[in-house]
């Protein structure tokens, strides 16, 4: 036992185990899986020393995080904490049967959930599974602070598996319908290869009942949504105006689920927004004033219509529901990583082929959690600062620290086909460590070499399970000047972790044509309506045009009604809208998650990416703030988004194009 809460130290030395006991002790919490009986190592006479295996975006994505928050400024609530965690325990039968196809989380690790948001309705019956609208798996990896998301379309055609039948052809979402929870696990265990550890299941009236009692959601919505006919054979009910907005649990609800004038991808892409912005409702709606009165109300909502099954059996308890919201609440801007399935085809029916799955699961395990900066380099012409070498500059000594034969040769192969240069002791000396009870792979880091311990950063990676430290002095006589030295511990099994796929995409002129007609008149007609200078965008996208439905929306912003905003809406194509928001709201809870800040000809630029996409370009001035929003997919170049935004001119002073 001594040895497992060893392993919580690196995670309190960054202050996410800090006071994470209900009692506020500051004891740390064991993390998910640590008692289990899977793999059996020989422990080491020191402690080890790992990040926990947390699934943070999970909890939030279900409020569960709202509970925590509070729970851990209000250590009054203990019991009542211990008692709401217990309820969300899995109680429908087909869940717990579901549950033992889970795979037993295993400390150090990354976590991975299926999330399946449900919708029972009365016509169904009592005898009915319901539909599954959703189905999203998520990925918290301690050892990159990332959390990853891949969310399946409804329509897309896979082999459905079902127990106790042979496979079939059908839509993924049919799986649940068919077959409960169990057919929607093992059809997306049998598509992705991946091992899934929890399986939380969300009714939909618990969904609006959530973001209800959290005061709504803040979502940017990309343009005019409207249907006011529904009926048990038609599209369901919406209203919705462009612009960033707090939305009700039924809008939200709505806004997620809608597909009456588009197809699943672009659902796909409203349901992960809405897992992003989630994040900062759960702590805007948490302060010491409101907790007492909204904790019950969420807590209530959360226990009668979600269900959470972890890999092992037994409940998911409250320590760690305390980790996964510690994790997820100290992460650093721009580590979450939405990933598509990319060449679907069709419009009711997609499909796409195996080799799309294949590079989607790859990029979901493997987040390449530096592609925004490289992106911004790429786009801006800048020349790419890297913070470690590449391999072929790096030079590694690898030891074998487990007895196991032939395990320091099997790595330095490996890490050779990698590109990276392979030293051996000197003198002939074996590549032996001083002892074989290495539990974790070593890999340390000369401080004398420039870039070393960012190099130690990217072997660790591919190791899966290692950690980094100075080079100690009695590993310093093996190591014969290598900036690396690897020992290898019994965790490594004698293959290493792909490689993160490089996202950044390539330079490309932005696709852009003059513009500022589009949207002059409309603004003209507003600029005495608001306090704030306008700005117009004097180059758009080359096939846009303002949105005939509703080029332009005058609001206000905010809740209090202090500031007002402006939204013009671009229609690119035959279904893609993007656009351009201006507001006196210095302080919006979108504004607060950028990733990199860039000075362009005099002006302050913010940037929000998507990965490597460049989602928001925000330019920055005194008086106000003026937001440039590519499409739900991202359709828009960043060199595009990059000079939309440097072609936004005041009002008056505009090319007269």
């Amino acid at each position: 036992m001594e040895a497992l809460v060893g392993c919580m130290r690196t995670t309190l030395k960054r202050g996410l185990g800090r006071g994470a006991a209900p009692n506020g002790n500051g004891k740390p919490v064991l993390p998910p899986g640590a008692r289990s009986p899977v793999n059996v190592y020989r422990q080491p006479p020191r402690q080890p020393r790992s990040r926990m295996s947390l699934v943070g975006r999970i909890v939030l994505w279900l409020g569960l995080a709202s509970l925590v928050l509070v729970v851990g400024a209000a250590g009054g609530t203990y019991l009542y904490f211990h008692e709401s965690v217990a309820q969300v325990a899995a109680k429908d039968p087909a869940v717990k049967r579901a549950a033992r196809q889970l795979d037993v989380p295993l400390p150090g690790q990354p976590a991975v959930a299926l999330v399946i948001g449900y919708d029972h309705r009365r016509e169904d019956g009592n005898n009915e599974t319901g539909r599954s609208d959703t189905l999203m798996l998520v990925r918290a990896d301690p050892e990159t602070d990332s959390i990853s998301l891949l969310s399946f379309p409804r329509d897309m055609w896979v082999d459905i598996r079902c127990p106790g039948r042979q496979p079939f052809t059908d839509k993924i979402a049919h799986a649940y319908s068919f077959c409960g929870p169990q057919g929607s696990l093992d059809t997306v265990k049998a598509l992705t290869s991946l091992p899934v550890n929890f399986l939380i299941t969300v009714n939909f009236r618990g969904f609006r009942q959530i973001m209800d009692r959290l005061g709504g959601a803040w979502i940017d919505v990309d343009r005019r949504y409207f249907n006011d006919r529904g009926g048990p054979f038609g599209y369901a009910k919406i209203n919705l105006r462009p612009g960033y907005q707090k939305l009700t649990g039924r809008q939200a609800l709505d806004y997620v689920r809608y597909r009456h004038t588009d197809s699943d991808l672009y659902r796909v892409a409203r349901q992960q927004q809405f897992v992003k912005a989630f994040k900062g409702q759960v702590q805007e709606s948490f302060g010491p004033t409101e907790a007492p009165i909204k904790l019950p109300q969420v807590v209530n909502a959360i226990t009668n219509n979600v269900e959470v099954a972890q890999g092992g059996g037994g409940n998911v308890d409250g320590r760690t529901v305390l980790s996964y919201a510690l994790f997820a609440y100290g992460l650093p801007r721009g580590r979450v990583f939405q990933t598509r399935i990319e060449g679907l085809e069709g419009f009711a029916e997609l499909t796409t082929g195996s080799e799309n799955i294949a590079r989607a699961v790859q990029t979901f395990t493997h987040p390449d959690v530096a592609s925004s900066e490289k992106a911004t380099a790429v786009a801006l012409g800048e020349k790419l600062k890297l913070a470690a070498p590449a391999p072929r500059d790096t030079t590694v000594t690898i030891l074998n620290g487990n007895g196991v034969t032939g395990s320091a040769s099997t790595a330095g192969f490996q890490l050779g086909e990698r590109g990276y240069q392979i030293l051996t002791p000197p003198n002939g000396l074996p590549a032996n460590a001083p002892r074989f009870d290495y539990f974790r792979t070593q890999v340390y880091f000369d401080p004398a070499l420039r870039g070393s311990s960012a190099a130690a950063r990217n072997v660790a990676n591919v190791f899966a399970s290692a950690e980094v430290e100075r080079l100690p002095a009695g590993i310093s006589q093996l190591a014969n000047g290598a900036m690396l030295t690897v020992v290898v511990g019994q965790t490594f099994h004698g293959s290493l972790a792909a490689a993160p796929i490089d996202q950044t995409p390539r330079r490309e002129r932005p696709n852009v044509t003059s513009g500022a007609s589009a949207a002059r008149d409309h603004l003209r007609e507003r600029r005495t309506r608001v306090p704030f200078p306008l700005m117009i965008p004097t180059v758009i996208e080359r096939s846009s045009w303002t949105d005939s439905t509703m080029p332009i929306r005058l609001y206000w912003i905010d809740p209090g009604e202090n500031h007002k905003a402006i939204r013009l809406v671009y229609r690119m194509g035959s279904n893609e809208y993007w656009g351009v928001q201006m507001s006196d709201w210095h302080d919006a809870p979108v504004l607060a998650d950028k990733n990199l800040t860039r000075r362009i000809g005099g002006r302050i630029y913010d940037l929000y990416f998507n990965g490597a996409k460049l989602h928001m370009v925000v330019l920055r001035t005194p008086k106000a703030r003026y937001w440039v929003i590519n499409t739900l997919l991202d359709r828009l170049s960043n060199e595009t988004m990059l000079a939309i935004a440097k072609g936004l001119k005041p009002l008056g002073k505009g090319a007269k194009r």
